[in-house]
Parts: C-alpha cells; structure tokens; sequence
C-alpha cells in the first residue's frame, strides 16, 4: 500500500469543469458524465479503486468533503500542480488524518 501525507476533496459548487486536473493528475481525479470532476483512489496505490463520486455500490464513495481521497506520497507534486492550475480553485488539500478516512464510510 503507498505511503501519504495528504488527502484531496473537490468542491463541487466551485468546479467549472475545465478537467485540468486530471490532465494533470489522472490516478488522482476524474471527469463525471455531468462535467464536473471527483477524486478517486486507484487500486495500483491502494490495493482498490474507489470513486468518490456519490454513487451506491461497491468502489464508490462519498462525494465533496466526505469524500476526502488519500494521495501518494508518489503523486503530491501533481496533486497540489493540479491544485495551483485549477481555474476554479475547487481542490481542497488537507494533511492526512486517519479518523477522516475511517469517517468515509467505505
């Protein structure tokens, strides 16, 4: 399992849907079929993938701040780029924190 520090959420209600970040980063962020982005963790880091995406089922998780995602140690540089491009500035970066993570419910 990868080793992280950080964790990442997207604003909903700030996204404009420009996809930079997942340009940038797209183990980390990925596009709705309704324009706007989630985050994700991809099973290569994390042993599975989950969406965070709001959806019911397995590989799916809460969306907007309940659906804090972990991000690699590997992938912080993208992650926090993704962040500064963002037109909409809708990426939240927070410092790891178990208790949030056990929160999500997934």
């Amino acid at each position: 399992m990868a080793d992280t520090q950080l964790m990442v959420w997207i604003d909903q209600d700030l996204c404009t849907g420009d996809g930079i970040c997942e340009e940038i980063c797209p183990d980390v962020f990925l596009g709705r079929d309704d324009g706007l982005w989630v985050v994700k963790e991809e099973a290569s880091h994390f042993g599975e993938t989950i969406i965070f995406d709001g959806a019911d089922g397995a590989g799916h998780g809460p969306e907007g701040s309940r659906g804090v995602a972990r991000v690699p140690d590997s992938l912080i540089e993208a992650v926090v780029e993704s962040a500064e491009e963002c037109p909409g500035e809708c990426i939240m970066i927070e410092p790891y924190s178990a208790e949030i993570v056990a929160a999500r419910g997934v």
